[in-house]
């Protein structure tokens, strides 16, 4: 019976990709682990690898194709003995044939009574190096077509990869050097974030807390803690990831998730840290942060990233999260409100530390003082237990030793 080959989601948050290449044409033999495809995704073009073994009967999708829905049948593969040109002659909206999803993350088809389904393969990103320009095939092709030098074409895609769309938009005959403005395609992460995060503004009812947290004690035990460790340095946002974590402990009833007909309440507590990369951002996941050392958490966190920036994240790395931390201190912001990252409760915008003037028992001192901004969904959470959260985590920051017991 031959089998369907199915787009397959690479990631939680895809609903469609761009077939970029075939690794195979009709009449090639599969084998098991073979490249098959090459798809661009709202992260970034990932290679896939075949698991079913056999023939190539007929592709359905060709490459270049754009905007291919998750699930569409992209080929069909006959299996050993079966006669090709039949099976390239069949009729897929009528066919029964076996489903192959190549890999992903997210939910694959479901089964049915007379269906089979393969082991996930696993993506494998593709490599940038510095000797070559990082565009995709399609892209390369059209360009050559065109006879425009890829040079000259600043690229969209993730990590300033060139795309279709930014050839397409190259024009350079048609540059004006009074232009007030210039048009850059979006690329597929761009409208992923702008679609997730309008949905959050639009449908989960926000409300936000805001504390002071005076980090006195916190550089001190810092500077102590670095001249101890040297060379590795712990930063001020491993304590608050610490902290933050460790709040999540104290408050358990706010460790939860809005599933509309139920709260998920997370036995873990699992910290996401937004960090900005080329053409947008991303939340890989710190695991268990509250059972970490501020030295692991340290390690651990420039790991993540350094591979967030590089690409090179597996899908796990970045799903899920009790909470995310986004920390903008380091840009010279004071306050911030951050918008929740659903499926999330909660995120908390942290601002930079600064000196400020503050009467403590009736003395005029000064101290660092640093404001941080807890965004809470407020079907999960109520009022008095994010004020409850908020609080945990100023007096555990403020208060930095608790950190290390």
């Amino acid at each position: 019976m031959p089998i369907q080959i199915l787009m397959p989601a690479l990631s939680p948050t895809m609903t469609e990709g761009n077939l970029i290449k075939w690794h195979k044409k009709e009449g090639d033999v599969v084998k098991s682990g073979q490249l098959l495809a090459e798809i661009e995704t709202d992260k970034a073009t990932m290679e896939v690898e075949a698991v079913d073994e056999g023939v190539l009967a007929k592709i359905l999708i060709p490459a270049g194709t754009e905007s291919v829905k998750v699930n569409a049948v992209i080929a069909l593969l006959a299996e050993k003995g079966e006669d090709i040109a039949k099976v390239a002659g069949m009729d897929v909206s009528s066919a029964s044939a076996p489903a192959s999803a190549l890999a992903g993350p997210a939910a694959l088809p479901e089964k049915s009574s007379d269906t089979v389904t393969h082991t996930p393969v696993v993506p494998q990103h593709e490599h940038a190096t510095s000797d070559r320009i990082i565009a995709t095939p399609l892209a390369k092709r059209i360009a050559k077509d065109k006879g425009v030098d890829l040079k000259t074409i600043h690229g969209t895609g993730p990590r300033g990869r060139i795309v279709k769309a930014d050839v397409d938009a190259y024009q350079p005959q048609k540059i004006e050097v009074a232009s007030s403005y210039v048009d850059k395609p979006l690329s597929n992460m761009r409208k992923v974030i702008a679609k997730r995060l309008s949905e959050s503004k639009q449908t989960i009812p926000h409300f936000y807390l805001t504390v002071d947290c005076n980090l006195d004690k916190l550089l001190k035990l810092r500077t102590e803690i670095n001249e101890a460790l040297n060379p590795l340095k712990v930063s001020v946002n491993d304590f608050i990831i610490k902290a933050f974590a460790l709040a999540l402990v104290k408050v358990p009833e706010a460790n939860v998730m809005w599933m509309e007909n139920a709260l998920r309440f997370f036995n873990t507590v699992d910290i996401s840290v937004a960090v900005s990369i080329e053409g947008g951002l991303i939340t890989p996941v710190l695991k268990n942060a509250n059972l970490k050392s501020l030295k692991e958490i340290s390690i651990e966190m420039k790991e993540l990233a350094q591979r967030a920036r590089d690409g090179k994240l597996k899908p796990e790395e970045y799903q899920g999260g009790s909470m995310t931390i986004s920390n903008l201190g380091m840009y010279g912001i004071d306050e911030f409100s951050a918008i929740i990252n659903p499926p999330q409760s909660g995120i908390l915008a942290v601002g930079r530390a600064k000196e400020q003037v503050i009467c403590e028992k009736g003395q005029i001192l000064t101290a660092s003082i640093l404001k941080a901004t807890l965004s809470i969904d407020h079907r999960a959470i109520d009022g008095a237990m994010g004020a409850e959260l908020i609080a945990a985590f100023q007096n555990i920051l403020e208060n930095p030793l608790s950190i290390l017991v």
